[in-house]
């Protein structure tokens, strides 16, 4: 199983990304990362969390619009230039990064990277084939 985000579409306001994540806290939501990408308007809020099903109904209760899409999660070393080699190597396969995040896991000591691709089975393909750790839904939402 893919690993799963959440993204939320929010109005460009002060304290509306803050009633996000105090719905989710309340519901027992942990989130594992999160960006925010914004307009002048509205805002897409990214979040990884622990748990995506419940996370998707509290959030729909609240009348949050939310959607859920499948990412790939990939595991580097935390060391300058690790991202920019994996960056490359997409580069010089012709595989385009829609948007990425990241955030560091401690107890391994490694990066994670959430990357959303136009074309998620031939990135996975040049990743596999150039043996890049990618992590199953159940590791990364486990963290």
């Amino acid at each position: 199983m893919r690993p799963r985000q959440i993204s939320v579409f929010v109005e460009n306001r002060t304290g509306r990304i803050g009633e996000v994540t105090q719905v989710l806290g309340k519901a027992g939501v942990n989130i594992r990362a999160v960006s925010l990408a914004d307009t002048h308007d509205f805002g897409i809020v990214r979040l990884i969390v622990n748990d995506v099903d419940r996370a998707m109904q509290i959030l729909r209760q609240e009348k949050f619009t939310v959607m859920e899409t499948e990412v790939i999660a990939v595991e580097i070393p935390d060391e300058p230039g690790a991202l920019s080699g994996i960056l490359e190597l997409l580069g010089t396969e012709s595989v385009n990064v829609a948007y990425l995040y990241g955030f560091t896991e401690i107890k391994t000591g490694r990066a994670i990277f959430i990357f959303r691709f136009e074309e998620t089975m031939h990135a996975v393909k040049v990743l596999e084939a150039k043996g890049v750790k990618m992590l199953d839904g159940n590791t990364l939402h486990g963290m």
